[in-house]
């Protein structure tokens, strides 16, 4: 794994911090007890359950391997009075030609949440505004075709 920069706000920090905890002092747990449970079955060679919990396990560390990962490589986003110019952390006003105004936030790839607002600087949209201005059109390359957006507001 790199040590790249995983931009994070400090309330997307402490959701990863949570989720954290959670995985390592409770759902670790449950699956080394449904794994237990499993081989007091019997012959685990032909146990699905017993398959099921190994991949349960597999899945819940490799995801506390990830969270420790990004967790030792955040940077977070500090927001340091007025900008002008889209950055992670900004908060930006676009319009779609034919379309109503969106407001984006600029988050880091680990916060992304596209249907509540929470754009990845790293995706084709949050790499076109970074570094725009309110009144600059913006192109954006998508899977689904290039956009253009006119910046209206950054705060």
């Amino acid at each position: 794994m790199t040590d790249k920069p995983v931009y994070l706000t400090a309330e997307g920090k402490q959701k990863l911090e949570e989720e954290l905890t959670y995985l390592v002092n409770v759902r670790r747990k449950e699956v080394a007890a449904e794994i237990q449970a499993a081989k007091d079955e019997g012959d685990i060679s032909e146990n699905s359950a017993y398959d099921e919990a190994k991949m349960t396990q597999g899945f819940v560390e490799g995801r506390i391997q990830t969270i420790e990962a990004q967790l030792r490589n955040a940077v977070i986003i500090e927001k340091n009075g007025k900008s002008d110019r889209v950055d992670v952390g900004s908060n930006v006003t676009v319009a779609e030609d034919g379309m109503g105004e969106e407001t984006y936030h600029i988050v880091g790839s680990a916060e992304a949440d596209p249907l509540n607002g929470k754009i990845s600087n790293e995706s084709p949209i949050g790499r076109a505004l970074l570094g725009a201005k309110p009144g600059d059109l913006v192109t954006a390359e998508t899977p689904g075709g290039e956009i253009m957006f006119k910046v209206i507001k950054v705060s």
